[in-house]
């Protein structure tokens, strides 16, 4: 960092570079005027949103496609509370996101000064942590303090307050330099030797399975979990969705876990995505292992299973895989019987989906989507988004691609336009898919423009069945179909909302032209929107008998 600079702010951004941070989402506002001028003359590019919340969003995706922290840069008093609810989206996701809001000075603070608001203390919930800088010459040591904290562990925001009056303070000229290892994510690695038990008891088992939860669900995690899988002989399943064991990109995976008798967690939670590690869910006699970066989570699984729990280590899970495969490289093993059910389980649909005959109106959700696999199958860094409620579990179900984007654990909605912008920033070349429901694409359409004025194209599905899905299927189970409410919307035209942005859009309504739209859509090299009139069908419920 270079000593010089004048002022805080000037700091921050030479920080960054240290970082090497060039992009930053952000939504400009008074409190953060200081850092927009620091960055003038700099290589880093503002990504400049329509809402904060989407700025958050954004830093996520980022941050899940490339493995690097995402920055999102927002304004102190109610941007900062726009920017915090998209926190909860990225920590469920195991996302490295750093929220940097601008706040109002320190030294007016309890005097009523514009915009005051208790910001850290507001984020702390839905953060790993979240305070406020109080010095000029503290800037740059807090920033590498969240990034780190944001990329060790288990991965999550952090949120880190910027008093105006200390971004526009002098810096001290004994202000320390850092160098790029002080933005660098702090290890705890595993040992090959502090393995062999659990590696005993999954050779001891006839049905072992190992499951990951949503950090090691990007392109480059899933890679090494195949090569955890490959060394070890054991089905390795990760897992992301809030449908959890009923995720529909899983197949029937739910017929096969109930069959397990040992199950390593690799930082993979107990929660309500695996209904509690209970029965029937898991055979009542099913011995569990668990690696995971936080002490706590061990003890809730210890809560939740007893003496069930056999062996436990906290550990960084890549750093337990490499340690396993290193272990196994002497020992390999060849694919199990096992390992070919449980793989044909989470690849089994319902032949029924291939027999669906062409409709005209409203057409069923695999017809809406499944056309769409060509497009995703053309690159091999191809990238799928999905979001919403019923339709995103549709999308799982029936698309997928080397990079994946969910709403994910968290089970909110909003995010997918977001998401979709992002991805072209981080991907420039790669086919990009978002699939959102109806009710989705009002959360965050405006962002339609922030994909027109920076030219980053992709082509957004909306599943348009004129209502909340979800809910209605809720409330049809729960309470009868007479007893719906609050569900309805119109059947709107969501395509000519991306064309009033100056975007491409089509409506769809004939199930035979579901491909040539998206083909002339991404032809047209405009952020796109394809509005496609679906049946309001409940999300697959996947088994094979």
């Amino acid at each position: 960092m270079n000593t010089k600079a004048k002022n805080g702010a000037q700091a921050l951004v030479e920080a960054f570079e240290t970082a090497g941070i060039n992009k930053i989402f952000t939504l400009s506002g008074n409190h953060i005027m200081p850092v927009y001028d620091a960055i003038f003359g700099t290589k880093i590019d503002l990504i400049h949103t329509r809402h904060e919340g989407a700025a958050v969003h954004m830093s996520d995706a980022w941050a899940r496609l490339t493995g690097d922290v995402g920055i999102a840069l927002v304004t102190g008093g109610p941007g900062h509370a726009n920017a915090v609810s998209a926190l909860y989206t990225a920590a469920m996701a195991e996302s490295p996101v750093v929220l940097l809001s601008g706040h109002a000075p320190v030294g007016q603070l309890g005097k009523g000064a514009f915009q005051e608001m208790e910001q850290a203390e507001i984020a702390a919930p839905l953060t790993k942590a979240s305070w406020v800088c109080q010095k000029a010459e503290d800037l740059a040591v807090d920033l590498a303090k969240a990034i780190r904290i944001a990329k060790s562990g288990r991965p999550g925001p952090v949120h880190l307050s910027l008093p105006t009056d200390v971004l526009e303070s002098p810096l001290p000229a004994n202000t320390p330099t850092l160098d790029a290892e002080s933005f660098e994510a702090e290890r705890n690695i595993t040992r090959s030797a502090d393995l062999d038990q659990f590696i005993a008891q999954l050779r001891k088992a006839d049905k072992p399975l190992i499951l990951t939860g949503p950090m090691m669900q990007s392109k480059k995690g899933r890679i090494k979990l195949k090569k955890l899988e490959n060394a070890l002989g054991i089905p390795v399943v990760g897992m992301e969705s809030p449908r959890g064991i009923g995720d529909p990109s899983l197949g029937a995976f739910s017929e096969v876990l109930s069959q397990a008798d040992c199950v390593l967690l690799l930082g993979k939670k107990v929660d309500f995505t695996l209904k509690f590690a209970q029965s029937p869910g898991f055979k009542k006699d099913c011995v569990f292992l668990q690696i995971d970066p936080d002490v706590d989570e061990i003890k809730r699984t210890k809560n939740a299973v007893g003496d069930r729990l056999l062996h436990s280590l906290e550990s960084d899970t890549p750093s337990a895989i490499d340690a396993f495969v290193l272990t196994s490289q002497v020992n390999i093993v060849s694919p199990s019987k096992w390992q070919q059910e449980v793989h044909e389980s989470i690849d089994f649909r319902p032949s029924a989906w291939k027999d669906l005959a062409p409709r005209n109106g409203n057409i069923h959700p695999v017809q809406a989507l499944a056309p769409l696999q060509e497009i995703l199958d053309s690159h091999p860094d191809s990238i799928l988004i999905s979001d919403g409620g019923e339709i995103g579990q549709w999308a799982q179900a029936c698309l997928q691609a080397p990079n994946r984007i969910l709403n994910g654990v968290a089970g909110s909605i909003g995010a997918g336009l977001p998401f979709a912008t992002a991805a072209r920033v981080a991907k420039p070349d790669s086919p990009i898919i978002a699939v959102v429901g109806d009710g989705t694409f009002g959360f965050h359409c405006a962002e339609i423009d922030t994909a027109v004025r920076y030219k980053l194209p992709f082509i957004l599905i909306v599943g348009n069945d004129a209502r909340w899905n979800a809910e209605y299927q809720i409330q049809v189970r729960d309470y009868g179909k007479d007893r719906t409410i609050g569900c309805e919307l119109l059947p709107s035209n969501y395509e000519k909302v991306c064309e009033a942005f100056g975007g491409y859009g089509e409506l769809v309504s004939d199930s035979n032209e579901v491909l040539p739209a998206a083909k002339r859509a991404y032809k047209s090299q405009l952020p796109s929107c394809i509005n496609i009139l679906i049946d309001g069908l409940a999300a697959p419920n996947i088994k094979r008998s």
